[in-house]
């Protein structure tokens, strides 16, 4: 039997329990909402998962990429939701785009930016073939509009290619000297020294930005200060580009031999020596776990990338000194030559599939897109052939020979050469779209983001674009009261399996 007393303390009890349930409880429905993604930028066509915090409970949860409602969440018990997948539009243009989370009740909304920006990375850029598939603002209809945004005085000839990555130009230049650009302005974010030479262009990744030098060493930096984290030294000067895959910086020199070098530490991991003598000075196309590479011994190398074993070499003779990179696409080998040829190998057996014969010698490097193959020679011509068959699509001449390596881009290729101009022509048809003086470039253009970067004997780093009022912008933030949820979206695949997992 329970005293008046005991029964007062125990109300008491039970009242507070029951202010606890009811301040849990409203931290579950009203606590502050959050909504992370991963990964936070990427190309057009990312697919991000999207996880979220701070929701009512078992609400239902519309996930918009700006306007479009891509995904269905549900909340569980704790109002969280995790790891929704949605895909970055084809069509969304560079810059900030919102993610929104919204109940359906319209009680809790978040919204995140994703940041829709493409990288150009190396010399090849990652897909090996000079090409960017991403882009969707230049494009045969406007890009005839292109004119300078800026262009930046270097202190000397600008031969080497830029790469372009998180809103920053990296290039080097004759003056010995690393500049960091402003992607947008043109402003100069920092420089440093480079050796002897600022003709290699760099390969960025993770953070890091990677040359080779005239004074036979491979440099790694810090991307963001500039700071130099490791040198390796080889036997000869290093003016190839490098290439970074795999966590494997790979790049060969003028003393025959083919480094692959620790990305993060410059430890040497092999090195393969071609003949002895001649010079090695082409970028290693890496690609399924092999390194392609041109040889001044008139070979073509196909290298283990993780041990650097010899899988096959082809011979081409005839004084074929290879400047030309070698491209690599749908499992053929790309490469031109000084014995005047452009050539198409079989990428696993080395077996040549054809052989196209130019004016004079092709040194520079294969753009690949569309089953079509790009390719520059000293009689002045840019090529187009069929990448099945070497057949000639179409040719353009210029007034200089053609040195630096095409890029190509939404139906758009782009070339420089020794005549001072820098063309743009119709990727299917050779039709002139555009042309602009400059100086004579060695250096090959990098496209991104809407905008043509290139280098320039005359000292410049050049950016063109199309002006402001043509240039698409990407939409602003949406006001969620403005969306409409699609109510034939089903909840997202990830969520079905873990509410089936959750009643299991």
């Amino acid at each position: 039997m329970t005293s008046k007393g005991d029964h007062r303390t125990w109300t008491g009890k039970q009242a507070g329990l029951i202010g606890i349930v009811i301040l849990m409880l409203a931290g579950f429905c009203f606590g502050q909402p959050a909504v992370s993604l991963s990964p936070k930028d990427g190309p057009p066509t990312t697919i991000l998962r999207v996880s979220g915090s701070g929701f009512t409970p078992y609400a239902q949860i519309d996930i918009y990429f700006d306007t479009q409602d891509q995904a269905l969440a549900v909340a569980d018990a704790a109002g969280a939701f995790s790891q929704v997948a949605i895909q970055a539009p084809k069509s969304a243009v560079s810059g900030s785009h919102w993610v929104t989370a919204a109940e359906r009740s319209g009680r809790i909304v978040k919204q995140e930016v994703f940041e829709v920006q493409v990288n150009w990375t190396e010399f090849h850029t990652k897909d090996m073939r000079r090409e960017n598939p991403y882009e969707n603002v230049l494009n045969v209809d406007n890009v005839g509009s292109l004119q300078m945004l800026w262009g930046y005085q270097t202190g000397g000839a600008v031969d080497s290619s830029p790469a372009v990555v998180d809103g920053v130009v990296y290039i080097g230049s004759g003056d010995h000297t690393l500049y960091a650009l402003d992607a947008g302005t043109g402003a100069l974010l920092r420089m440093g020294g480079l050796g002897s030479t600022g003709d290699s262009p760099f390969a960025v990744a993770n953070g890091m930005a990677y040359f080779g030098s005239g004074d036979s060493n491979v440099y790694a930096l810090k991307a963001h200060t500039g700071k130099r984290l490791w040198t390796y030294h080889t036997g000869g000067r290093v003016w190839s580009p490098p290439t970074v895959a795999n966590g494997v910086v790979y790049v060969d020199s003028l003393d025959s031999n083919v480094y692959a070098l620790n990305a993060s530490t410059g430890a040497l991991q092999w090195k393969y020596t071609t003949t002895p003598g001649q010079y090695v000075n082409t970028s290693p196309a890496v690609t399924n776990g092999v390194v392609y590479v041109g040889g001044g011994d008139g070979y073509v190398y196909a290298l283990q990338a993780s041990t650097g074993d010899l899988l096959w070499k082809d011979f081409f003779g005839g004084g074929g000194y290879m400047y030309s990179s070698p491209a690599v696409a749908n499992g053929v080998v790309y490469v031109g030559s000084d014995n005047h040829s452009v050539y198409a190998l079989n990428a696993r057996t080395g077996v040549q599939l054809w052989r196209y014969a130019t004016g004079d010698d092709a040194d520079s490097s294969p753009a690949v897109a569309n089953g079509v193959v790009y390719i520059g020679s000293h009689d002045g011509n840019l090529y187009a052939l069929d990448a099945s068959t070497g057949a000639e699509l179409w040719s353009y001449r210029t007034g200089g020979f053609v040195a630096c390596s095409p890029a190509v881009a939404n139906g758009v290729v782009y070339v420089g050469s020794y005549d001072g101009n820098v063309y743009v022509l119709n990727a299917s048809t050779g039709t002139l779209l555009w042309s602009y003086q400059t100086g004579n470039s060695y250096s090959s253009p990098a496209v991104v983001n809407g905008v043509v970067y290139i280098g320039s004997d005359d000292g410049h780093v050049y950016a063109f674009g199309l002006p402001k009022e043509l240039a698409p912008q990407p939409p602003k933030r949406p006001d969620p009261k403005t969306l409409r949820p699609d109510f034939n979206l089903k909840v997202s695949v990830s969520q079905t399996i873990a509410i089936r997992a959750g009643t299991d």
